[in-house]
């Protein structure tokens, strides 16, 4: 198993722009430093990803400063009746501008121009996402106002290096963050109560290979009457020294090996199956909605495939205890990126 689990706090890179330690934490123990970078500022990727999900409906929203360009995003999914909305507004060499907080546990974002405000807040223990967006869809306008309650608990943090020696992926995936607010869109208004709903964080940060293909998974939801939720995922780099995968129960993080996603060729709307190296997450997976979505701008190409739908089968714990899972709302997505 590869699974080597880093608990010093520590730079997250040395003086020639690499990972000091390679590896997972359950907390970000690695100290990131933008000024450490030795690629070009335009190679730099910084990203806060929220997503605010139940059985019925979901928002996703998206901050971003990716170098030569920045990508701006918030989707409405309506899981119920099947559809979904993304908007997305691009802007050329944001190359820091943006001032992307260099931890995820401290600093807020803010983005403003004519047409979209969105803040990402940080406040104790909660993440206060807040969105006026204008001419959304069919010239109407999205509102939200949410709030995350993220207690102690562990999380899933990576550091990995890609092929070249100047490129790294540092990131963390918060699951299991009890959600509580609202969306407002078309005269409707979806709320989230936290006694039911969750919400997960995808911050990352780093320099990317330009070509590459990334699968990802992750789910969160109620079991047993405690707080359950999983990641999964592939493609980020050299994983030899760790994989993201992991199951969250009550606040703890179990460790996983290898997760492969088995994915219908053709026809992501087909059922789709999880098998793992160790036996320790095998699902079905039958969607409900693919969120595709195509960019083409500048150097910049994405094809995204983020599926929504219901996960079946069995999780294994680290003691052994086993978490059945019946159409459990999530997602599992693969996205081809030239950026």
């Amino acid at each position: 198993m590869r699974n080597h689990e880093v608990t010093r706090i520590q730079p997250l890179l040395n003086e020639d722009g690499q990972i000091q330690e390679p590896g997972w934490a359950r907390r970000p123990v690695w100290q990131y430093e933008r000024n450490r970078i030795s690629a070009p500022k335009f190679r730099i990727k910084e990203w806060d990803y929220y997503l605010v999900l139940n059985q019925d409906y979901a928002g996703a929203f998206t901050l971003s400063d990716d170098g030569y360009i920045g990508l701006q995003s918030v989707s409405l999914l309506n899981l119920k009746e099947g559809w979904e909305h993304t908007e997305t507004i691009l802007n050329p060499f944001p190359m820091g501008k943006m001032k992307m907080p260099a931890s995820s546990e401290e600093g807020d974002i803010v983005y403003r121009d004519k047409r979209l405000r969105m803040e990402f807040r940080k406040e104790g223990n909660r993440r206060f996402i807040s969105c006026d967006f204008k001419d959304f869809w069919q010239g109407k306008p999205f509102y939200c106002e949410l709030s995350l309650e993220q207690p102690e608990m562990d999380t899933m943090v990576i550091a990995t290096p890609w092929e070249g020696k100047k490129a790294f992926y540092y990131n963390q995936k918060i699951n299991c963050m009890r959600a509580e607010g609202y969306m407002a869109f078309d005269d409707v208004t979806y709320w989230f109560e936290p006694e039911r709903d969750y919400g997960t964080l995808d911050w990352g940060r780093g320099v990317w290979t330009y070509d590459n293909t990334w699968y990802w998974g992750s789910g969160n939801g109620t079991v047993g009457g405690r707080p359950f939720g999983f990641n999964i995922g592939y493609g980020f780099g050299d994983t030899s020294a760790a994989t993201e995968n992991i199951l969250f129960y009550d606040g703890k993080g179990h460790k996983l090996d290898d997760v492969e996603f088995h994915i219908p060729e053709g026809d992501y709307m087909k059922p789709w199956t999880f098998t793992s190296s160790d036996g320790r997450f095998e699902m079905e997976f039958v969607p409900v909605l693919d969120r595709a979505a195509a960019v083409s701008a500048l150097a910049v190409k994405t094809d995204q495939h983020q599926v929504f739908g219901k996960m079946s089968g069995r999780a294994v714990l680290d003691d052994g205890r086993f978490i059945e899972l019946k159409d459990f709302m999530c997602f599992a997505e693969k996205v081809h990126n030239r950026y």
